[in-house]
């Protein structure tokens, strides 16, 4: 593989995936999430296999964009990828498994539904076999601020975080005292004055320590 740059200088270019095409690998897919830190609402995992002979120029991590230029490339990657697969994990399966365990196993299984299958995977800091339980063959990579460093990071990143949103503004017309809209789950002061006022809906991460707060004692 090439040598990354220090992360503190980093630029999101297609090298790692032309380094891996120049030694015969064709499907090379990214991986990546959006919502982790969130305190409310599904976990979104997507995964992207681009099309090399289709390029995106542009592609960058979705935080590092405007919530219309991501939507644009949102479009863009469904219209071009040779592959995509975007998965909702709800907020009680993350606190059954645990944020990282229920990002692990959706990166999986977001990556075994591309049609074609990936040939090798570039995931954004994520180690996706399990000492316990293997089960996942496909040659990977984990790659620290992978988002920042991969076009197909950054797809999948951009593909997880507009469907993510999109489903958070749906949620905002259900449950409007949270102001989701605005603050998409994460722990605002608003979002937490709004837990201190109303307390935890059904969407909430009953597991995080900032809702755990405000949970009713049994």
């Amino acid at each position: 593989m090439p040598r990354l740059r220090d992360p503190r200088d980093l630029e999101c270019s297609s090298r790692l995936e032309s380094c891996l095409l120049r030694r015969g690998l064709k499907l090379v897919a990214g991986t990546d999430e959006a919502g982790r830190g969130s305190l409310l609402g599904p976990l979104y995992v997507a995964a992207v296999i681009l099309d090399a002979a289709r390029p995106i120029p542009g592609l960058n991590d979705s935080k590092k964009l405007s919530p219309q230029v991501r939507s644009s490339f949102a479009a863009e990657i469904r219209k071009k990828a040779l592959a995509y697969q975007v998965i909702a994990v709800p907020a009680r399966e993350v606190d059954d498994l645990n944020v990282y365990e229920a990002t692990r196993q959706a990166m999986i299984r977001s990556l075994l539904a591309l049609d074609p299958r990936p040939e090798f995977v570039l995931a954004d800091a994520m180690p996706l076999q399990n000492g316990r339980k293997p089960g996942f063959s496909i040659p990977y990579w984990p790659l620290i601020h992978g988002d920042a460093r991969s076009v197909s990071i950054a797809a999948a990143s951009i593909l997880a975080k507009v469907a993510r949103d999109d489903h958070l503004e749906q949620l905002d017309r259900q449950y409007p005292q949270y102001c989701l809209a605005r603050n998409k789950g994460y722990g605002t002061r608003e979002h937490l004055d709004a837990l201190a006022r109303y307390g935890p809906c059904p969407e909430h991460r009953r597991s995080y320590q900032p809702v755990k707060n405000f949970l009713s004692p049994r």
